[in-house]
This record gives structure tokens, sequence and C-alpha cells, in this order.
């Protein structure tokens, strides 16, 4: 099949805002890695030398395999940015499934079906189950009841507060509830399978437009709540997924929800907990010691919520939180001891401890 660029994107000037789409053909030629949610491999475009790395959601494409061709997204390896250098399998070049797999037609029964519609309004918009609608879902439960919740700015976090809160509290049974600041499909994180994999998280939530995980739900405030009654949370975490976007400026950054997620959470009387953003090797000063996107987060806070920091570390200077000093280092051998390696915006442990100690001190609060 000879390649096939197609581009969207406006050229007049009165459509100079509207959005960009790349794609291409290309044919698969290996698959990599599979998991329930997500699949990995390489493509082949007809013209190109090297081969493209992709990524697929079977539910959105239907099964795919060696030598199937299929449409990519590439607009984002086009631009250079920075999403893991993979493009994205839109469907197969030659048909669409009539019905994506694991979602069945259905009548006008709400409760029975798929209902709730995610990536709205765009070709990949698809139905999903939710919590909110599932016959276990209690509309009476509207507060946490002081149940622990970990607000983080950063994916990475994720494995951090989790190993330490298991390292602490190997009982724990942890809920991690993904928002859709970042990455929308779950299944793009291969953190969080490998922490599903060895019991570091028990369970997972998608909420907003995020996708994917074990329950759906519509919002945040539902996603905390099914954690709690429908997973049985004793801990909870909310996170972006993989890319955050940051601009530099006071407010473009997108771990800015991380104010939003505290603010619920002690709406709904859980015990609302930040997670620091802090570092001692990034080169940028305004993310040397706690970052200004900490600062940021809790200057909108209003309240002081409880943030973890680590024995024995100079406390920072005119944060807004009250800090619990505890120890993140058994967090930290858990993760060795189970494999998991873990970098921050390319640095590991060893690079930048700070980060990784202040990130696994909020897991022992």
């Amino acid at each position: 099949m000879a390649p096939t660029l197609r581009r969207i994107w406006a050229t007049s000037p009165r459509c100079a805002k509207m959005p960009r789409l790349d794609c291409l053909v290309a044919t698969i030629t290996s698959i990599e890695r599979v998991t329930v949610v997500a699949l990995w491999g390489r493509a082949q475009v007809i013209g190109e030398q090297a081969e493209r790395k992709i990524v697929a959601y079977p539910t959105l494409t239907g099964p795919l395999s060696v030598g199937d061709d299929v449409q990519l997204n590439v607009t984002a390896t086009n631009l250079s940015l920075g999403t893991g250098g993979v493009d994205f399998v839109m469907g197969r070049a030659s048909s669409c499934p009539l019905a994506p797999v694991g979602y069945p037609r259905g009548g006008g029964n709400h409760k029975q079906v798929e209902h709730i519609i995610k990536l709205r309004y765009t070709p990949l918009q698809h139905a999903v189950a939710v919590a909110e609608q599932s016959a276990a879902w209690d509309d009476t439960v509207v507060a946490l009841e002081g149940v622990r919740v970990v607000a983080c700015l950063l994916h990475s976090q994720v494995a951090l507060v989790a190993a330490a809160a298991k390292a602490a509290s190997p009982e724990v049974r942890i809920a991690y509830v993904m928002t859709d600041s970042a990455a929308l499909p779950l299944g793009f994180s291969k953190l969080v399978g490998q922490l599903r994999a060895v019991g570091l998280l028990d369970s997972t939530l998608t909420c907003g437009q995020a996708f994917g995980a074990e329950r759906e739900c519509v919002t945040l405030p539902s996603a905390l709540i099914a954690a709690q009654t429908l997973e049985k949370a004793t801990l909870i975490i909310v996170a972006p997924g993989p890319g955050n976007a940051g601009t530099g400026t006071r407010y473009g950054f997108s771990g800015i929800e991380q104010a939003w997620a505290l603010h619920v959470v002690a709406a709904l009387g859980g015990r609302a907990i930040c997670c620091l953003r802090a570092s001692e090797a990034d080169p940028r000063a305004r993310h040397r010691g706690v970052s200004h996107h900490s600062r940021t987060v809790l200057e909108l806070c209003g309240a002081r919520p409880l943030a973890g920091w680590p024995q024995g570390t100079p406390l920072p200077d005119n944060i807004a939180a009250e800090l619990v000093l505890t120890d993140p280092e058994p967090g930290l051998l858990l993760l060795e001891k189970n494999k998991i390696r873990v970098t921050s915006m390319g640095r590991t442990a060893e690079q930048d401890p700070l980060f990784f100690r202040v990130s696994a001190a909020s897991g022992c609060v």
C-alpha cells in the first residue's frame, strides 16, 4: 500500500487556531507487549527506513495483528512533542469494527449497558459503563469519612506514594484515581500495570475524559466515593496520567488540578494530603527546592492541607501546608525490591533524591 499522509491543518488566517491532525497509513511489523487495555508494537510506513513505535487501544480499534494496515495519528511525533516518541493507532486502514470490542449494543435501559460517552465528540468517542450507574452504587454516601487521599502533581509520584504506604502498612488497600489533565488512556501508563502486577496498587479508576481503568467514573467526587465504597480503599491516590503540560507561567500547568482535588477531598470529609514536588537536580530555578507548581497549588487551596516531608531533610521556607515528618526509605527500597524503575523528568532516585524522598514521604502521612 502506498504511503498516505492526510493533514487536517487550517492555513487560512481566519482558521489559524483550528486543530491539526496528521495521519499516516502503516503496516504493523511487530507486537511487543499486550495488556488488557493497550498494545505496544512497531509499524512500517512505505518509504520510511525506520519503524515507528505504536500504541493501540483494542477497545477502540478492535483486535490487531502483525501485517494489519492501520491508520496512525502522527501529529505529536511530526511536531516532536514529548509523547514518548510513539504514534497512536486510530483503527485499521481498510475498515472499522461495527461495534467496538467489549461494548454491546443496548436498548433504553441505561443501568444495564454502556451509556456514558468518553472522548466525547471526537472520532474516538466511545461508551463506557460507569460506577455511578452500577447496581452497587449507593447515592446516599456523600462523604469520605476520614479516608486518606493523597493528591499528586505528577504521574511518577503514584509509585512513590503507593510503595511508601505499602511499606508502612502492608494491609492498606490502595486505589488510584486517574484524572484527565494529562494522558487520557490509563493503558498508556506502563507504571500502573507494573504496580498492579506486584500488588502495590489494588484498584484503578478513571474519571472525566480519562478512560481504561477497572472502574470508569464521570467525575472526581464520584471516583473518590467509588474508591471508598466499591473498592474498599483505605488510601486513595489522585493523580494525572503521564504527560503533564507546562508553560513556565504561574497558572499554566496541568498539575494545577491538584488544588481542585484537595478542595474536593476536604469538602467530602476526607483527609487531604498534598504530595509536594521538590528537586535538587532540576536545572530550572522555579523547580529547585519546593517547586513553584506546589507553592501555587497550596496558595489556591485556601486551607493548609497535610503534606509529607522526609525526616532529616531541612524544612522548606514559607510553605502553606502542615508538614508531617515521615521516613520514605522503606518505600523506596520496596520499589527496588520489586524491580520497578521510576524516573521523573528522566532522572532516577540517585540523580534527584529530594524529589523521590519528598514524594514518597506523603505515602506515610
